[in-house]
This record gives structure tokens, C-alpha cells and sequence, in this order.
């Protein structure tokens, strides 16, 4: 008769199993590491070859890819990154401004059995290195939390995605949650509310109109289905709500278009380039699909959005910064990882 394998009696017969933590792991799109051609190319061949960016065939694809635009993008997008790379720390805004996040949500959560961390989609710190991490300390249940207010695919989607493939590698997978579309979440729109009324406060001047400007995407993906124009538009009515102001003092557009295809519209640099012909010369702007200050706000938005109004004939020009790590920021970052954490916390 074969024999029975013994039973350990002692914790030190055991493997080290560290104690059942739960993480919260925030996902953000990505930042180059530095500003040079290499570190640009690199940022920028992970970017866009993800099929959920750029949906164009793939064969056609690699050769536009390959043979032009990583040739000539990264010395361009690295001259834009420059305007606004903080030298002093050695990072991109967008790196710093989520490390700090994690940094206050963790606070937040101090005392519990949540861990707090941050990842990006592209670049460092890898979604793969973080995931692992949390897993190593004892995470058997982690919420990946894109901060995308509104749904896209090629935000949203792509951040689950890279997350999963992850989990395809691991023997001992931890359980997942993923956090949905918050465009209309309470939370979210009294902490935009309160961010823009506070800024507006600071201004000396009362803008005639104030422009939501949203990341764009190609016509194409809304016509297949993509939510994040609605969630947009919707976005903008209940902030206005919110405030307490007329809908007609808002307008919505969308910025970052990229090749010649027909993006959702209408564009934010023709709408600024158009309004001081229209009688508007008093403007001030955010960016509400982002969650962090990043290029596209503070270069493509605050530098070029202005120097576009001003040269059309406007007066005065105001860029309304993201939540980022501020009070109102995290409040909203904390209230819907509670939420979505019921249950496990």
C-alpha cells in the first residue's frame, strides 16, 4: 500500500504566504521615459501599434509605422515633450502627477488591507511589473482602475487589455475587478464642478465661453459602436448643470486628431481659431477626459490652444487644469474605488 504523505503541523513547514491583501492598481496611458529620439521611438512603436489605437489594417499599418512615422515622429514629439518635461524632478508631469496620486489615495486607505499603486498602459512603470508586484504582496483581489472618465476603446479598453494579458501568464491569478465609465458618477461631477468654479474664482476676467475640450477619436469608432462621444456630451451637460449655469455657456470639441481620416468633431483648434470672429473673445478651457495634466493638455491645450485664440483676435485665454492629485481630484479618485471595492473592504 503506498504511503500517505504527512500533514505539515508547524507554520514553518509552510511556504511564506504573506497576508491577503486587496490591490488598487491606477492605470493611466503612458509617458516616454526621457525626451531623446530612442526614448520616443520606443514610447511611441508600443503606442501606436496597439490595435485598439489605430484600427487600420495591419500589414498597411506596419509599413506607415515603420518605414515613416518612427522616423520622423519621435525628434517632433520630442521637442514637444521638452516644453513641458520637469527637468528639476526628471520626469514627465503626467508620471509625476500619478505617482503622487497613488501616493494620497494610499493614504486614504491607510490602516486597511488595500494597496495602492499606479501603472501605465505604455511605457513605465509597466501594467505587467505593477500587477506582479501586487501580487507578490499578497493581493489576491486587485481593482484595476483606468482613469478614463469616459469609455473609449482606446483608453479604457485598452488598459483592461493589457491587464488580462498579464493575468494569461500567471499560474495563480488574483481576482480582478475593473472600474467602469464614471463620465456621470455624482462624485465625479461635484469634484469637476467645484475644481472649475474654484479656478474660475481665481480669474480676472468672466469668460464669455467655456470650452470642454475632449481627446478625439476617428468618426469610424463611434460609428461601430464606441460610447465615448455620448459620454462626452453628457460629461459637459451635467457639469453645467452642476454650476448652476446656462448649457449655451459651454462648448464641447475634440482635440489630438491624428492622420487624415474624419475625427469626431467639432475640432478644438478650428473652434478656437473660429470664435473671436464670432464675437468671442474671452475663453477659458479644459480638458474633462483627463485625469492628469499631461502633453495634450499642457502643451497641445495651454500653449497652442492659446497662442491659436490670441492670434484669431481673442483677449483673454484661461487653461483650467485636470483634477490631478488635488483634494477635489482625490475625493473622486477615493469615493468610486470604495464603491468598487464593496464587498472586498
Amino acid at each position: 500500500m503506498p504511503s500517505i504523505p504527512s500533514i505539515p503541523k508547524k507554520p514553518s513547514d509552510h511556504p511564506a504566504v504573506p497576508p491577503r491583501k486587496v490591490g488598487v492598481l491606477l492605470l493611466n496611458l503612458g509617458t516616454p521615459d526621457d525626451t531623446d529620439f530612442w526614448s520616443m521611438r520606443r514610447y511611441l512603436k508600443e503606442f501606436l501599434w496597439d490595435k485598439r489605437v489605430i484600427e487600420t489594417p495591419r500589414i498597411v499599418w506596419w509599413l506607415v509605422l515603420n518605414l515613416i512615422i518612427l522616423n520622423t515622429r519621435p525628434q517632433k514629439s520630442g521637442a514637444t515633450y521638452r516644453k513641458i518635461w520637469d527637468y528639476e524632478k526628471g520626469d514627465s508631469p503626467l508620471r509625476l502627477i500619478a505617482k503622487s496620486q497613488a501616493e494620497k489615495l494610499a493614504k486614504r486607505f491607510a490602516g486597511s488591507e488595500v494597496i495602492v499603486d499606479f501603472a501605465m498602459r505604455y511605457g513605465n512603470p509597466s501594467t505587467e511589473a505593477k500587477i506582479k508586484a501586487l501580487k507578490e504582496q499578497g493581493c489576491d483581489r486587485i481593482l484595476l482602475f483606468p482613469l478614463y472618465p469616459q469609455y473609449s476603446a482606446p483608453t479604457t479598453a485598452t488598459a483592461n487589455d493589457k491587464a488580462f494579458d498579464v493575468l494569461k501568464s500567471m499560474r495563480w491569478q488574483p481576482a480582478v475587478r475593473t472600474v467602469p465609465a464614471y463620465f456621470d458618477d455624482p462624485a465625479y461631477i461635484k469634484a469637476l464642478a467645484a475644481s472649475v468654479s474654484a479656478q474660475l474664482a481665481g480669474l480676472d476676467f468672466e469668460p464669455e465661453k467655456i470650452v470642454t475640450s475632449y481627446h478625439g477619436m476617428p468618426q469610424s469608432y463611434l460609428e461601430a459602436g464606441d460610447p465615448y462621444h455620448c459620454q462626452c456630451i453628457k460629461t459637459t451637460r451635467l457639469l453645467a448643470l452642476e454650476m448652476g449655469l446656462e448649457p449655451e455657456r459651454f462648448i464641447v470639441s475634440f482635440q489630438s486628431r491624428f492622420g487624415p481620416d474624419e475625427w469626431l468633431k467639432p475640432y478644438t483648434d478650428e473652434t478656437l481659431a473660429a470664435l473671436p470672429g464670432q464675437g468671442v473673445h474671452r475663453i477659458a478651457i479644459l480638458a474633462p477626459a483627463f485625469s492628469v495634466d499631461c502633453l495634450e493638455t499642457l502643451e497641445e491645450i495651454a500653449m497652442e490652444g492659446r497662442e491659436t485664440f490670441m492670434e484669431a483676435g481673442g483677449d483673454k485665454y484661461a487653461y483650467l487644469s485636470c483634477l490631478n492629485d488635488s483634494d477635489d481630484g482625490m475625493a473622486v479618485i477615493e469615493a468610486i474605488a470604495r464603491k468598487e471595492l464593496s464587498g472586498w473592504v
